[in-house]
Parts: C-alpha cells; sequence; structure tokens
C-alpha cells in the first residue's frame, strides 16, 4: 500500500513531522499545515494542482491548531509552547496573541465578533480581542480541550471525559448546554453543521454522532460506525464539512478518507486506503478540494511513533458533484 493510493495530488515539500492541522484560507487556494517539527507552512494551490512553498513561520515547541481570518491576510496558530500567534503572511512577522498555561489545541479566528477564541489542556476557552494582554473572557471548563469547532455563533467543545459544552457567541460568558458526549469513548474531532442547527462528533472508536442543538422530530440524532475493517477499530482523526452542499468527510487511524451525506445517512464514496494514519484535512472555500495529511497520529502512543520510517505527505483530491454532493433520502 502505498501513501498515495488514490493518486491525489501531493504538497511540494512537506513537513518533516506529524501534520496536526490543515487550513485554507477562506478568500484564495493558500493552505496552511502545523506540525510537531514547531513549524508552521503555507503553500499557494495553483489550478494544475501543484503547490508553491509561499511562507514559514514557527513556535517553541509542537504546533497543535490554526485558523484563517476572515480576510485572508492573518493566520492563528496555537501550540505546545502554549501560545497563540498571529502570523501576518505579507511581512512574514508573527506575534503572540494569546497565553495559557498549558497547550493550546484550538484557535479560532471569529469575524463576527472581531475575537481569537483559544481553547486549552488548561481547562479553559479563551476570548481575546487583541487590544490587551489579557482575555476579554476566560471560560472554565470541566476537563481538557481535546476538539472544539466554531460557526458564530455555534461554539461546541468536546473535553477529556467525554463532556460536551455549548455555547451561544452572542452570550459568551454563559453556558448554553453541557452534556456527556452520546459516544462511549473519547472525542477526537467534532464539526459544526455549515446550518449551525448542530455538529458531528468523531470518537477513538470509529464512530461519528450527528446531533442536534434542539432534537426535533425533522431532525433526529443518530450515531454510526466508520474507519472499521476486520474487528479493528480506528480513531475518527478528521470531520469536516463541504461549504456548499453541507455533506461531509471524514478521515482516520486507518489511512481511508469518505464522503458522507448525514441527511440521507449514506456514504456517499470511499477512497482506497493509504499505508498511514490521515492526521487532518480540510475542504478549500468552494469544496472543490479537499486536503489531508497522511502521517503519524500518536493514537497507538510515542512508542509506535518513527519519524525515518513514517514520512509526512499531504494530499490534495479535487471534488467531483458525483462523489460530493447531496443524494436523495
Amino acid at each position: 500500500m502505498a501513501h498515495n493510493p488514490n493518486k491525489d495530488f501531493e504538497v511540494s515539500t512537506p513537513p518533516n513531522d506529524s501534520v496536526s492541522s490543515l487550513s485554507f484560507s477562506p478568500k484564495a487556494n493558500f493552505l496552511v499545515a502545523t506540525s510537531w517539527d514547531n513549524q508552521v507552512r503555507c503553500w499557494e494551490v495553483q489550478n494544475n494542482g501543484q503547490t508553491i512553498p509561499k511562507a514559514a513561520t514557527n513556535h517553541d515547541q509542537p504546533v497543535l491548531c490554526s485558523s484563517w481570518s476572515g480576510d485572508g491576510t492573518k493566520v492563528f496558530t496555537g501550540g505546545c509552547d502554549n501560545k497563540a500567534k498571529c502570523w501576518v503572511l505579507q511581512t512574514n512577522q508573527s506575534v503572540v496573541a494569546a497565553t495559557h498555561s498549558a497547550p493550546i489545541k484550538s484557535v479560532f479566528w471569529v469575524d463576527d465578533m472581531q475575537c481569537l477564541i483559544t481553547g486549552s489542556w488548561d481547562k479553559t476557552v479563551k476570548f481575546w480581542d487583541g487590544r490587551s494582554p489579557n482575555p476579554v473572557h476566560s471560560a472554565m471548563l470541566p476537563e481538557r480541550v481535546f476538539c472544539m469547532d466554531v460557526k458564530y455563533p455555534l461554539c461546541v467543545v468536546g473535553t477529556a471525559d467525554r463532556n460536551i459544552v455549548i455555547y451561544d457567541l452572542r452570550k459568551p460568558n454563559q453556558e448554553f448546554k453541557r452534556f456527556q458526549s452520546p459516544l462511549k469513548f473519547q472525542s477526537r474531532v467534532v464539526s459544526c453543521f455549515p446550518d449551525k442547527t448542530g455538529f458531528a462528533l468523531g470518537s477513538i472508536e470509529g464512530r461519528v454522532a450527528i446531533h442536534h442543538v434542539e432534537e426535533r422530530e425533522s431532525m433526529k440524532n443518530f450515531a454510526f460506525k466508520c474507519h472499521r475493517e476486520n474487528n479493528e477499530i480506528y480513531a475518527v482523526n478528521v470531520l469536516t464539512f463541504h461549504p456548499g452542499y453541507g455533506t461531509f468527510a471524514t478521515a482516520g487511524s486507518d489511512g481511508s478518507y469518505n464522503f458522507w451525506d448525514k441527511d440521507s445517512k449514506q456514504r456517499l464514496k470511499p477512497f482506497t486506503r493509504s499505508n498511514a494514519p490521515i492526521s487532518a484535512g480540510c475542504f478549500n472555500m468552494d469544496g472543490s478540494i479537499f486536503a489531508y495529511a497522511v502521517s503519524y497520529d500518536w493514537s497507538k502512543g510515542v512508542e509506535y511513533y518513527n519519524p525515518s520510517a513514517q514520512k509526512a505527505f499531504i494530499l490534495l483530491h479535487p471534488t467531483t458533484d458525483q462523489e460530493i454532493k447531496n443524494r436523495r433520502k
């Protein structure tokens, strides 16, 4: 099995270590990757699928997450140095934008609030407006932040011990809801629906829950199995919605990615497995590209980590309507 069995486009000069996050600019086909080699890299993706390295910056420790500003001029990153940084691409300058007392697992720039939201293993979510070195608001959580997603005004946080905490960002200083995850095992990734009525949650046990903020007869909550093969169970590392159709992609420790339609409850398209886990993934602004990283995802712990044998690759899959568009129920 190769690392690229689906013949997708390879990104040039990939990171030297596991890729922790991928994010596309909301304005153009610029892709940013954060990785465990402390680096943040940016490429321009051309129409022919070729990539040109544009810029790079770094943290003092592994970088875990990334988010673009709404105008596509800045990238926010968070990492194990307990800092979030704001990187201005045009000048290649970066400044510290937020600090926590433990690694920062999630960062989100929220245009509607003109503020940066950070979630950390120090059991807090903090809100920063950039005008002061202190957060404008800090929310205490029951446990460490393991996953988080924001689509204003919906903010969903998954913590250790399977807590799910929901915020309505129009009232950020109070929790909207808190409950136990509908999945029996640790939360790994969460993604808000494009219409903001709910979220999809993936666990280490190869399951995804489709959960509505307010359940109704027409919108039932359910869960399904994925990233499992011959009694082997794999973590779901990627869960990301197509911006146009509201269908979504999952990818996991088994090295495969799939496209799904939650409304008709079906898998739209399975793809051939790679020979290593898929650790990160995202769609570009119009959903015409699905980017994913084939690299070690730490799901088996540090003893299985072998940097010389496990090169990282970032691949670009041009999507077609046939494989990603919603189908009738």
